[in-house]
């Protein structure tokens, strides 16, 4: 299997709701570094997993969604808990989107897997992945 990572960082403002979150249940912020990893089992006809120009452009879109934003007061994300492992999953829905939508470009459909970390700090950090749905890339 082959991968390429992008990265890029995020920083926001949030809340959460629940006993078990203690302080950090008032409004605090956090600056996540984001990795964004492509997987396919063969390269492209470029020898290319996937465009680096495209795949960080495409993450810096979905990211400015959140960027210097209280997500309590998000739309998409009103009523959620805006753990760091809700976010990561967050992100690899809508980098499955835009690799749907050919945003990444038409070699991008070989992408079998996404794997999205984000880093709350250098001693902690959250991830999700999995593959993309059949048709989804």
């Amino acid at each position: 299997m082959f991968s390429l990572c992008v990265r890029d960082h995020v920083m926001i403002a949030h809340s959460f709701r629940g006993e078990v979150f203690g302080p950090a249940q008032r409004l605090h912020g956090a600056t996540y570094v984001v990795d964004l990893e492509f997987r396919r089992p063969s390269l492209d006809a470029d020898n290319l997993v996937v465009d680096i120009g495209l795949a960080s452009k495409a993450l810096r879109a979905v990211l400015a969604e959140l960027d210097y934003r209280n997500l309590d007061e998000h739309p998409a994300l009103h009523g959620q808990n805006t753990t760091t492992e809700f976010l990561a999953r967050w992100v690899f829905d809508q980098m499955a989107v835009r690799i749907r939508a050919g945003e990444l470009g038409g070699a991008a459909q070989g992408i079998q897997s996404l794997r999205v970390v984000l880093h709350e700090s250098h001693i902690a950090w959250a991830a999700f992945e999995a593959d993309l749905a059949p048709g989804a890339a």
